[in-house]
C-alpha cells in the first residue's frame, strides 16, 4: 500500500545507494511518479486505476 503524500522507493531500486529506481507517492485520486535520481525534476501523474493496470502489465512483461 503506497501511503499517502509520501514518496516510497521502489522494492527494487539496486544496489549502492538505492537510487537507480522510480520513487510513487499516492495524491488521491491519483498515483505521482518520479525518477529517485531526480526528484525535483517532473512527475509523471496517473489516475489510479491506470497506475494499477501500468504496473500489473510490467509484471507480465518484464522485458530484459
Amino acid at each position: 500500500m503506497i501511503t499517502p503524500g509520501i514518496w516510497q522507493k521502489s522494492s527494487f531500486s539496486g544496489g549502492g545507494q538505492g537510487d537507480a529506481c522510480v520513487e510513487v507517492a499516492h495524491r488521491h485520486p491519483h498515483i505521482a511518479i518520479r525518477d529517485s535520481k531526480t526528484p525535483a525534476r517532473a512527475t509523471l501523474t496517473l489516475p489510479t486505476p491506470t497506475f494499477t493496470t501500468f504496473v500489473e502489465a510490467l509484471k507480465e512483461n518484464p522485458g530484459p
